[in-house]
Parts: C-alpha cells; structure tokens; sequence
C-alpha cells in the first residue's frame, strides 16, 4: 500500500475498514559512531609562524581619567537638569493654556 493510498477515502458504499497496523521496526542495538581511520605516523598540522611579543602599553594617566570623567558626568548632568526644566516650563505653559 503507498503512503497515498492510506489516506485516500474509501470508495461510495462501502464500509471503511480499519487502516493496517504499521509495522514495527526492527530494534537494533546502538553501536556507536564509526571508528575513523587514524593519520599516518608522523602527520603532524602546518605549522604557523609564532607571533612577536606584544608590545609594552604605555602608563595610563588614572588622575587625568578620573578628571575627564568627572567633568563628563557633571555635564550629562547638567544637560538632563536643563531638559527636565525646559519640559516643566513647557508643561506650565500648557496647563496654563488649558486652566486660564
């Protein structure tokens, strides 16, 4: 029986019959994957030039850092105080818009 023809109707007038019960498949044992073949004696990988030693980074200036990112900070700052005050300028102006 093809695969089709399992779920084709059956023909007008006649009753349907149980569909045949699959086959069970044959258990066999798990084996584990395939032994591959061992390289000759001796194959051994390309071997790629070895890099230089890295070279020495200079000193960082931790005091300068921790300067600029002061200043940063105070001026992130700054900006989203001077936003916030802009916004609640505008929203009193609205609010005064629609109240008076």
């Amino acid at each position: 029986m093809s695969d089709d023809a399992y779920w084709r109707r059956p023909p007008e007038g006649t009753e349907a019959a149980p569909p045949p019960a699959p086959a069970a498949p044959q258990s066999a044992p798990y084996t584990g994957a395939p032994r591959s073949t061992p390289p000759p004696h001796g194959w051994r990988p390309p071997v790629v030039e070895s890099p230089s030693t890295p070279r020495v980074l200079p000193k960082q200036d931790t005091e300068r850092i921790d300067r600029e990112e002061q200043a940063a900070t105070i001026l992130t700052k700054g900006m989203g105080i001077f936003a916030g005050a802009v916004l609640v300028v505008l929203l009193l102006i609205l609010c005064g818009r629609v109240l008076f």
